[in-house]
């Protein structure tokens, strides 16, 4: 919770946002439009760094008056050099835009989806800028380094994350983490809640990506089906609050109004209750320490009358007990289950491999290699090459076996 504590010296308004073309960053921009509209506060967004949506990034550009832009699209500097002053290209082009732009203060929204915004996350700490972190990756696979790094320049990690978010709030309410004596996550569970063991393990793309609460991209959704998003959730809570394998838990609420609960030790339980919108969270993490007026949906309590939670059948859903185990091991395990996920999720998505078999190379691939501590950035790139070649293997051996 060190990392997390409030700042006495105020924040400048310069938000960078990486990933501005994705849901979070899409949400990002809408924030910030209506947050400019009611004042009192000023929010200035200066750069903007996206993937391979290149019209929908110049859009963004020419509308807020962005003067620069980053793209690891080798054709970025073609397509946009003609509508934007600075287009940044290459795989460090988020990076290289941070350097050139950033300074101590100012707001990056770490939304680049998977391992790819490590780099962009870590680089944005260094620089002693806030991190309004959405990539859970950065400390899933580099949680010290991100520690590290915000403790060094004096940078806050605040979370973007709707569980995360809501348990950074709940925390206010004790004074220190002894007091804490459980995190609880939750979880909507996806579209596979009711479905057995075998079905589940067989469903196909379209049943996967039918997420009955959330509108999000579609590895992030494949993550909501599996529960591997979840399972990367209480990592990146271990983590972000300082927590142990037995003080961290999930359960089921499929109506997605509570986000996460807090148990203290006198036994009193503080949640975090609000309609399921990003906007939310995210407004908080910009706004805060601030609570400025939303524009999220307001909380109908004539609708609370039948909130449902449920334990998680670990049998159907090893991805909460492996995400555990995996935060008890080296630090290095989460980079590997992380980088085994993205793998089998991306052949999932290019219909090559079944559903079921996401949990099952990632279980290998855990049960594969041994993971040491994280140490420096060179570390977590060479543990996630090392794993996206074991897993593609695990992969190919099973596809010809």
């Amino acid at each position: 919770m060190k990392a997390l504590a409030p700042s006495n010296n105020p924040r400048t308004d310069r938000i960078i946002i990486l990933g501005s073309t994705g849901s979070v960053g899409v949400n990002t921009i809408e924030v910030v439009e209506h947050l400019n509209q009611i004042g009192p506060r000023r929010f200035e967004i200066i750069g903007l760094a996206a993937g391979t949506r290149l019209d929908a990034l110049a859009a963004q550009a020419e509308t807020l008056g962005v003067r620069h832009v980053a793209s690891p699209d080798a054709d970025a500097k073609a397509h946009l050099g003609d509508r934007v002053e600075h287009v940044h290209v290459g795989d460090d082009a988020a990076v290289e835009m941070l350097h050139q732009i950033a300074r101590p203060g100012d707001l990056v929204i770490g939304a680049i989806v998977g391992a790819a915004g490590i780099k962009p996350s870590i680089a944005a700490l260094e620089l002693g800028c806030d991190l309004a972190l959405a990539n859970k990756e950065s400390l899933v696979a580099a949680g010290p380094l991100a520690l590290e790094a915000a403790e060094r320049s004096g940078a806050k990690i605040i979370p973007v994350d709707s569980e995360h978010s809501a348990v950074f709030q709940c925390l206010h309410a004790g004074r220190s983490d002894r007091e804490v004596a459980k995190v609880v996550l939750t979880a909507s569970g996806g579209p596979f809640r009711t479905w057995s063991r075998d079905r589940m393990r067989s469903a196909n793309v379209s049943e996967a990506l039918n997420h009955p609460t959330w509108s999000m991209g579609s590895k992030v959704t494949i993550d909501s089906a599996s529960l591997m998003n979840k399972g990367l959730e209480l990592i990146e809570a271990h983590w972000l609050f300082g927590l142990g394998s037995d003080r961290l838990d999930a359960v089921f609420h499929p109506q997605s109004i509570v986000h996460s609960f807090v148990e203290f030790t006198d036994h009193a339980v503080i949640a975090q209750l609000s309609p399921p919108d990003m906007k939310l969270p995210i407004q908080y993490a910009i706004s805060w320490p601030d609570r400025l007026a939303g524009s999220a949906s307001r909380t109908d309590f004539s609708s609370l009358s039948d909130l449902h939670f449920e334990s998680i059948d670990k049998e159907r859903f090893p991805a909460i007990e492996m995400a555990l185990e995996v935060i008890d091991r080296p630090s290095g395990a989460g980079a590997i289950f992380n980088a085994a996920n993205e793998v089998a999720v991306a052949r999932f998505l290019e219909e090559r491999i079944p559903f079921g078999a996401i949990i099952d190379t990632v279980k290998a691939t855990l049960e594969r290699l041994d993971p040491g501590e994280i140490t420096s950035l060179e570390d977590v790139l060479e543990i996630d090459r090392e794993t996206r070649r074991v897993a593609a293997e695990i992969l190919e051996v099973s596809a010809n076996g």
